[in-house]
């Protein structure tokens, strides 16, 4: 999707951008029930209600309810950045210092033609340090604030988000007096505990989109011609308990029967596997060896 230079200090590595993550969401276009054609949008004026042609439809910043400011292309134009086609590493720092709401869309950084030794240096470079680099790039027209680091055997950038495009958490007026909702240590330990006790180790390959997966099933089974009935959704289990202890308390004692019957699960699996295993083994230790020596 891109190609350019990723450049650190004095040293300029040809590289090109592949994107890293790719959307599953299932889209849907709009159709006319009577006869499946698609629905097209039209640019209507909200005054005269009249359809606009494209050449005559201009960009406007509103400044006040129903007041804007017209820009044009050629004026935004000159304000564009220019597309230098460099990744421009400015800073190396610690990853534990980037806040996770910084990181936006991640993209693979790989060498372009003559630029693997480079590429190759830079990267068992930053494995060793342990840093990540800060670095700006125009993309689509648009300077981004990025980072760069290791990831396996590739070079990972992150486009950010820049400090004031970050909503403050001072606004959200919800968290207005939460100073007077005090925890008790006895509620702290159980909820520590309960925590303890739904860690595992952290696998993605655990977590799947299940309503994207029934989506295209439905999708499947309707184009192979079958015939759906709607089943009304079971009513969603809640726990209910009297109070926050209470509920905290039922909580650690489910957590706690689930790893149990987790754990019974496992236990009655190994033994299955392993009977066949050991039947062979034994076989041969039980058969007399010493029998022909006794004929004569």
């Amino acid at each position: 999707m891109w190609k350019g230079t990723l450049s650190f200090g004095l040293v300029s590595v040809p590289v090109k951008l592949y994107t890293a993550v790719t959307g599953r969401t299932v889209h849907f276009h709009q159709l006319h029930s009577a006869d499946g054609g698609r629905i097209r949008q039209r640019r209507v004026c909200s005054i005269d209600g009249e359809e606009v042609p494209l050449q005559e439809i201009v960009k406007g910043y509103e400044i006040a309810p129903e007041r804007y400011v017209v820009i044009d292309d050629a004026e935004l134009a000159g304000l564009a950045p220019k597309a230098t086609q460099t990744i421009e590493i400015d800073d190396f720092v610690e990853l534990a210092e980037i806040d996770p709401i910084y990181f936006d869309q991640p993209y693979y950084i790989v060498p372009d033609r003559g630029g693997m030794r480079p590429y190759r240096l830079l990267l068992a470079a930053m494995r060793a340090t342990g840093k990540v680099a800060l670095a700006r790039v125009v993309l689509r027209s648009r300077e981004r604030l990025v980072a760069v680091h290791p990831r396996d055997d590739v070079l990972l950038m992150s486009t950010m988000n820049y400090a004031d495009e970050i909503n403050p958490t001072g606004e959200l007026q919800e968290l207005d007096g939460q100073e007077q909702a005090e925890v008790g240590e006895r509620e702290l330990d159980v909820a520590q505990r309960l925590i303890e006790s739904l860690a595992v180790p952290f696998e993605i390959d655990r977590y799947k989109d299940g309503y994207r997966d029934a989506v295209l099933g439905l999708i499947e089974r309707k184009a192979a011609g079958e015939e759906i009935v709607s089943e009304p959704q079971p009513a969603v289990e809640t726990l209910q308990a009297p109070d926050l202890m209470s509920a905290l308390e039922a909580s650690l004692q489910r957590a706690r029967a689930r790893s149990d019957e987790d754990g019974s699960a496992d236990a009655k699996a190994k033994p299955r596997k392993r009977a066949p295993a050991k039947t062979p083994k034994r076989a041969p230790a039980k058969t007399p060896k010493r029998a022909p020596a006794k004929s004569p």
